[in-house]
């Protein structure tokens, strides 16, 4: 009688004790499905000076990111390959906020030889960009290419190339900029940062998710 009893208790406890923990991993799960956006980089060290030309001609400089969540790309005006569907779905991220002056846009050339202003402007009217919210900026090769891998770590490539003329980025990333010039990003299954993939409808609306999110953010 007596271990009969003991036995009941046991399995009392366990059932607790299993449910307890389920319950626990089952909001610790739902915490981080809504979750945080991890800070990818800290504030000061982020975004560096810089100075490119938008499609109209003024000159642009980091102060326009200021109190601002801004969405970074590279890409290139007679690119046939990925860049299409980026900009397909990156008009969509401007369709969401283009009245919204809190959220800016940035699409930065790889190909300033060929992307000149003009060639911007062009194709910036594509997508009816207001140059208020959506900016393509062109400029010299080595900054664009320096902002990229320093500012934006856009590229995993050597970060010292010497021959500026043979260097070449192409990449389907889209990156996110907190106000505080962070970049922020989500993390994968694990635990590594998982880029926003901007040929990738789902990622991009995520992204658009995420750009809510960290407008609602505390300044």
């Amino acid at each position: 009688m007596k271990r009969q009893r003991i036995t009941v208790i046991l399995v009392t406890f366990f059932i607790l004790l299993a449910s307890g923990f389920a319950f626990y991993y089952y909001s610790l799960s739902k915490q981080m499905g809504k979750g945080e956006l991890f800070i990818q980089t800290k504030a000061g060290d982020g975004i560096r000076p810089f100075a490119f030309l938008n499609q109209d001609g003024d000159t642009i400089t980091n102060a326009a990111m200021k109190g601002k969540v801004v969405v970074v790309e590279y890409f290139f005006t007679t690119c046939k390959g990925i860049c299409p569907k980026m900009n397909e779905n990156m008009a969509k991220v401007y369709q969401a906020f283009r009245s919204d002056d809190e959220v800016l846009i940035l699409s930065h050339t790889v190909d300033p030889k060929r992307d000149t202003v003009a060639a911007m402007k062009a194709y910036s009217l594509r997508f009816d960009a207001d140059p208020r919210h959506w900016m393509f900026l062109t400029g010299d090769k080595k900054e664009l290419y320096s902002q990229a891998r320093n500012s934006y770590k856009i590229s995993a490539g050597d970060t010292s190339v010497l021959d500026i003329e043979s260097d070449f980025i192409h990449t389907e990333k889209f990156v996110l900029i907190d106000k505080k010039g962070r970049i922020r990003v989500r993390l994968a299954k694990d635990g590594n940062p998982e880029p926003y993939d901007g040929t990738n409808e789902k990622s991009v609306a995520q992204l658009i998710e995420d750009i809510k999110m960290l407008e609602a953010e505390a300044d």
